[in-house]
C-alpha cells in the first residue's frame, strides 16, 4: 500500500525533476517521463493549494456556519 505523499514531499519531488531537466544531461525518454511526471505533480500541488485557499477564505460564525471571510473595507484602503 502506497502512502500518500505530503504537499512539502510531493514539491522537493517537483523540484528535482526540474533540476534534472535543467541540467539537460537526461535522455530523451527519461526527460519524457519525468516531464510527465512533473506536470501530474504540479496539477496535484495546484489543486491543494486552491483547496487551502478556499478553506482558509472561510470563517465559522457564532452559531457554527461557514460563511466567506471578508476583509473590512477600511483595511484595503490603507
Amino acid at each position: 500500500m502506497t502512502e500518500k505523499k505530503t504537499f512539502e514531499e510531493n514539491l522537493d519531488e517537483l523540484e528535482k525533476i526540474v533540476q534534472k531537466l535543467e541540467q539537460g544531461d537526461v535522455p530523451l525518454e527519461s526527460a519524457l517521463d519525468q516531464f510527465q511526471k512533473g506536470v501530474k505533480l504540479s496539477n496535484e500541488l495546484q489543486q491543494k493549494l486552491e483547496s487551502a485557499e478556499k478553506t482558509l477564505a472561510k470563517v465559522i460564525d457564532q452559531n457554527g456556519n461557514e460563511k466567506p471571510f471578508e476583509r473590512d473595507s477600511d483595511h484595503n484602503e490603507q
